[in-house]
């Protein structure tokens, strides 16, 4: 290849045809010693496919951990949870509660009680005498090496002290009626019969099943079965000082046996 340059206007001979210096294009003269850039492709504006990448079986729980961390080739494969520690993490259905039956049904409560004597209860307008013993009456006496003393107000006391107002269960219908009802009564777990008989407050029935602790009250002298009260360590009243003030019958001063208004009223107005 040969080509002469000529400046300043002059032309180009060649062979077969003449070209102007002014028509030359510098862009298309290039350097001998440089590669001339191949022309791209006419499908180079598609984008290549990327790359498949390999699934993921796992997933970050650690809020430090920046990345999950590498796994082996292997997938991750689903076990059994492992059995629990204890029974306690084993949280069933609640249980249904459970239906009373007439077999074990624990009564009626009567609230606020009042004792009228050892062994016989008052309230919510009902008349319960404790079953398996023999009430001992508020007005009953006792006799102590030829003493008598009020044995049946003692025990109404105690009895009374013992229930201290609380509730009280016993085996009554729902309704109370106007007749006295024997029955078994008891505060929490505690038989109140058994209590006023083991206590000496009130008598077993006969064939009754508190025989067996009126015996042992009756040997360690308890309640009814024991000793009067002593009121020896009491106070004596004291000795009244002189007769007791009468109240006057008006409070006007009396002069002899008439009646006169006091001197120091202003008098009426007229």
């Amino acid at each position: 290849m040969a080509a002469l340059v000529i400046a300043g206007g002059h032309a180009v001979k060649g062979h077969e045809s003449t070209i102007a210096v002014d028509q030359i294009d510098p862009a298309a003269i290039s350097d001998p010693g440089t590669d001339t850039p191949a022309e791209e492709a006419a499908t180079s504006a598609i984008p290549a496919p990327a790359a498949p990448q390999p699934p993921v079986h796992s997933r970050a729980i650690d809020p430090e951990v920046v990345a999950p961390p590498a796994l082996t080739g292997n997938e991750l494969e689903r076990v059994e949870p492992r059995a629990p520690l204890s029974d306690l993490a084993l949280a069933g259905p609640p249980k249904p509660p459970k239906l009373k039956m007439p077999g074990d049904w624990d009564g009626t409560k009567l609230f606020q009680p009042v004792a009228t004597a050892a062994g016989l209860i008052e309230s919510k307008g009902y008349a319960v005498a404790v079953s398996g013993v023999d009430v001992v009456k508020a007005d009953e006496t006792c006799s102590d090496e030829g003493k008598s003393w009020a044995c049946g107000a003692r025990a109404r006391t105690a009895f009374r002290a013992f229930l201290r107002g609380r509730a009280v269960a016993c085996t009554v219908p729902p309704e109370g009626g106007r007749d006295s009802i024997s029955a078994e009564c008891h505060i929490g777990n505690q038989d109140i019969g058994q209590w006023l008989v083991e206590n000496g407050w009130a008598r077993a029935a006969q064939g009754g099943p508190y025989v067996e602790a009126q015996n042992k009250a009756r040997t360690a002298k308890k309640g009814i079965f024991g000793p009067a009260p002593r009121l020896d360590g009491l106070p004596a009243l004291p000795a009244a000082s002189g007769p007791a003030p009468v109240a006057p019958d008006s409070i006007l001063p009396a002069d002899g046996d008439a009646v006169t208004p006091p001197i120091d009223q202003p008098a009426p107005a007229q």
